[in-house]
Formats: C-alpha cells, structure tokens, sequence
C-alpha cells in the first residue's frame, strides 16, 4: 500500500511537472503568436483590439505597404544584417576560443590577473565607450561601413568566460601533450583538437552572438546614415517613426521578417546545443 501511494504522488508530481512546462511554452511562445497574427491583421484591427489568436486576411495589403516604403528594402536589409551578423559571430566565436584555449592550456605568469582585467571589462556598459568610439571612427573615416560593426565584436569578455568554464573540465590536457609529442604546432593543436571538442559551447555561444548582434540598434544607428547600409532592425524602427501614419500591421510583419532569420539559426545549431547538455549529463 505505501508503495503504491508512492507511485501515485510520483506519477502526479510528474504530471503536475508536465503541466507547468507547458504553460512556461505557451507562455514563452505566445509573444511571437502574437507578432504573428498581427502581421495578418489591419491597422484598424490591432488598435481596436492589441491582442487577438485569430489571423485576418490582411498579410497581403501589409506586404504591399512594406513595398512601397522607400526606407524599406527586405532584401538589401537582410544582406546587411547577414554580413554584420555572421561575420561579428565568426569574431566572436574563434578569438574567444583561441583566448579561452590560452587560459586553460597554458601556464603563463600573468594568467590570472588577465583573466581578472576580461572580469573587470565585463562591468563597463557598451553605452560608456559609444562617444569615444564613434568620434574614433569618424576620425579614421570609417563611418557607414560595416567593419566597426564586425572587428570589435574580437573581444567579448562573456563569451571568453563561458568558453573559459566549459573548457576546463572538457579539455584533456593529455590530448594535447600527445599532440605536442607528436610535432603537431599550437595553431594545429586549436584548430583540430580544441576547436571540435567545444562544438556545443560554440554553437550556444553562436546563438546569443548572433542574435545580440542582429537585433543591435543603437551602434548602427550611429555609424550608419546611408539607406542601402541600414539593416533590418533599422528599417523597422523607420517604419515605426512613420511622421502620417502607422502601420501597425507592415510594423509586425517588418518584426515577423527580422525574427525569422533567429529562428532558422536557433533551429540549425539547437542539436548541438543538445549533445552538449547529454555529453554534460554523461560526465556528471
């Protein structure tokens, strides 16, 4: 008998359990449900009622809206963004794995306070250095260009951390003095040792990269004023600051285009992310 009561408030303590993540889903999921269907409805619909799960019929008209504005082109957009985007993830993502590999790997004298100045970066706001690195770029003339957007993207003192903390009990230092041994050279040893064992830290950390830098505003804002350089979160800003009138159904549909890219991403690099959670289950 206690052991079926057991049994009993085990199987509830898991369907209750089933219960709550699927409301945290449907809850997670519910904004872009929304963005959604509002990129089907009028403009009219949407001030009436804001929230609604009911698509309307008028995806078409709000496309055709997002065409004829000047100060939105989908496709030069999505190029900029792709170029911004992948290049500052593919700085991101090697540098702070090669920095990573050089707190781990070596012994070196100064290792720890660099690793408390990477720390100490971690604390000072993008905002603070906007100003200076703005006036920097106007100076070397390298406004409305996208390398400012992509090179500095080489220092990123939380992907290094992260990087830094999944390397240290994944890394086999073993591996690598057989390596050595073997005459194989640093710049060999990183990026045919290192670099395949720290596929699932580098796929999550390519997700937040990649994302922080597709969705970033403010910086572009700033170096780039000519309307074939803007990229997407940029055009749907302008869309949104329309001076006549708004179009809230083009804005969301505008919002449902930048999403989707993030969404492709995400799916694309979640199977590593998952192998690396099982690997970590495995070892623990």
């Amino acid at each position: 008998m206690a052991v079926r009561k057991k049994n009993a408030s085990n199987r509830a303590f898991i369907i209750s359990a089933y219960v709550f993540c699927a409301f945290l889903t449907v809850l997670s999921l519910l904004p872009f449900i929304i963005m959604i269907v509002n990129a089907t409805r009028s403009t009219y619909q949407i001030q009436q009622h804001a929230i609604s799960l009911v698509p309307s019929h008028f995806l078409k008209s709000n496309f055709e809206v997002l065409k004829d504005k000047g100060s939105f082109n989908a496709f030069k957009g999505f190029k900029n963004s792709l170029i911004i985007s992948v290049g500052a993830t593919a700085c991101t993502i090697y540098f702070s794995t090669m920095t990573a590999f050089a707190l781990v790997a070596y012994d070196w004298k100064l290792r720890k306070p660099f690793f408390t100045f990477i720390m100490a970066v971690l604390m000072i706001p993008a905002q603070v250095t906007s100003i200076g690195f703005y006036q920097f770029m106007y100076k070397i003339h390298m406004t409305n260009n996208f390398l400012p957007l992509i090179l500095p993207a080489i220092a990123a003192p939380t992907c290094v951390f992260f990087m830094r903390q999944y390397m240290i009990p994944s890394l086999p230092m073993e591996i690598l003095q057989s390596a050595r041994i073997d005459g194989a050279g640093e710049f060999r040893i990183f990026n045919q040792i290192a670099l395949p064992m720290m596929k699932p830290a580098m796929a999550t950390q390519a997700i937040f990269s990649f994302v922080s830098s597709w969705n970033q505003l403010f910086l572009p804002s700033i170096l780039i004023t000519k309307n074939e350089k803007f990229t997407m979160p940029m055009m749907v800003a302008l869309l949104n600051g329309d001076i006549y009138k708004t179009e809230y159904g083009s804005v969301y549909l505008g919002l449902f285009l930048t999403v989707l890219p993030l969404l492709v991403v995400y799916f694309l690099l979640s199977k590593y992310i998952i192998a690396g959670v099982a690997l970590g289950g495995v070892k623990g």
